[in-house]
């Protein structure tokens, strides 16, 4: 245990469960603001490479298609098992 934790420890015997449970909740915030500065980081240096390559944007009629065709995949799929479940002679069920 580091000096820091030690010292720690010694304060948090000194308050009461009230208070304890503020200290708990302040700490599970600051770990979610790190968790969320570190998530934009990633982002940002994931934009700087994307930006690198030099490609031409994504166009909304490009993400819609790209959006429809996994939804006609999907269905294509669900179609496939329930003809599989139905040449094995088991009830077919709806998705």
């Amino acid at each position: 245990m580091t000096a820091l934790e030690s010292q720690l420890l010694q304060q948090l015997q000194k308050l009461p469960p009230n208070r304890i449970a503020e200290v708990v909740d302040f700490a599970a915030f600051l770990a979610a603001r790190e968790e969320r500065q570190t998530a934009v980081q990633r982002l940002r240096e994931s934009q700087a490479r994307l930006d690198a390559l030099g490609l031409p944007p994504i166009t909304d009629d490009e993400v819609e298609e790209a959006v429809q065709e996994s939804r006609r995949e999907r269905r294509r799929q669900a179609e496939d098992d329930a003809s599989d479940d139905d040449a094995a002679g088991y009830p077919r069920q709806r998705p």
